[in-house]
């Protein structure tokens, strides 16, 4: 008897213990910024999504051992940058964008997002993009929801390459002197092959740029939901914040702007020289019609301090005064 008893409290121990443990974890809350999808995983229950808690919420019943999936739920930016300081998680990186004249161009900019936070399209976001995992920086493998970490991830492998092609859509039908003014300084052997024009145009590229970034925006908001099967984002905004040259280009435009300045200061000196002639020719042409003036002119050039000038005499004395 004291056997059987001794079995049954074990038993309703063992039992008691995870209950106890499933009812407190079955308690979760949001902070301000994050809202979180709650699937079933019970042992008697299906992994169904079984409810959203909103962002900032207090303590909420979500079931015992129930999955909850955090999400982002302020606006995020993704950077695309060379300059390590303002990288994002994904790290330093630049799209390369071939223009419509063949030179590549770098790209950086960041986009500007929020994730869908109606409860139907994130339990639909939840179910194609919460329930696997995204290859990190690490080579780990995290969840969307797995922390920043895992958010970066996710959109590097879901959301990036649809930003890349549009890119490459908008940007690789500008020539690079409508992006990169300096561009125009570059001699291009095949228009003067064909006779054409290649005095460099000035180009409005603040003008051009936005219209790219309008562009671009237009068409991820059109891609995107297509590309990830849903209207998983709202507020998608493209900056253009910078277009590079390649190395090599960059120097060759360097190059040519060093040389430019170079033909601007001897054009320069030749003028000044003109100057000086025409001025000495006026200046001779003036003293031939008044020989007197020459001699007052020379008088006011002598140094200060002369007392005998003999001009005409080679052996005058010129004595200074102490």
């Amino acid at each position: 008897m004291r056997i059987t008893l001794s079995v049954i409290l074990v038993l309703a121990a063992l039992l008691a213990i995870p209950t106890v443990i499933g009812a407190i974890g079955g308690l979760e809350s949001t902070e301000g910024g994050e809202i979180a999808v709650v699937r079933d995983g019970g042992w008697f229950d299906d992994n169904q999504v079984r409810q959203v808690i909103d962002p900032g919420s207090g303590l909420t019943w979500t079931g015992m051992w129930s999955s909850v999936h955090p999400y982002p739920a302020q606006q995020r930016f993704y950077t695309i940058t060379a300059d390590a300081k303002r990288a994002t998680t994904l790290g330093v990186d630049v799209v390369t964008v071939p223009s419509s004249d063949g030179v590549n161009l770098g790209i950086e900019g960041t986009l500007y997002f929020t994730l869908n936070l109606d409860h139907d399209a994130l339990k639909r976001f939840d179910d194609k993009y919460g329930t696997r995992t995204y290859r990190a920086q690490n080579d780990e493998s995290l969840a969307a929801w797995d922390g920043d970490d895992g958010w970066s991830a996710f959109f590097g492998q879901a959301v990036r390459p649809v930003v890349d092609n549009a890119l490459r859509g908008q940007l690789g039908n500008m020539r690079c002197a409508e992006l990169v003014p300096s561009c125009s300084l570059l001699a291009n052997t095949a228009l003067k092959d064909q006779g054409g024009d290649t005095k460099p145009q000035a180009q409005d590229s603040n003008t051009n740029i936005t219209k790219v970034q309008n562009a671009i925006n237009a068409t991820l908001a059109q891609d995107l939901p297509q590309a990830l099967g849903g209207e998983f984002f709202t507020g998608l905004r493209f900056t253009l914040a910078k277009v590079t040259l390649p190395v090599e280009v960059q120097q060759a435009v360097d190059r040519s702007l060093a040389a430019n300045a170079a033909v601007s200061e001897a054009q320069a000196r030749v003028a000044q020289a003109k100057a000086e002639s025409a001025a000495n020719q006026a200046r001779q042409e003036g003293y031939d019609k008044c020989p007197a003036c020459a001699e007052i002119d020379k008088l006011k050039s002598l140094p200060q301090g002369i007392t005998v000038y003999a001009p005409g005499n080679p052996q005058s004395i010129v004595i200074p005064t102490r």
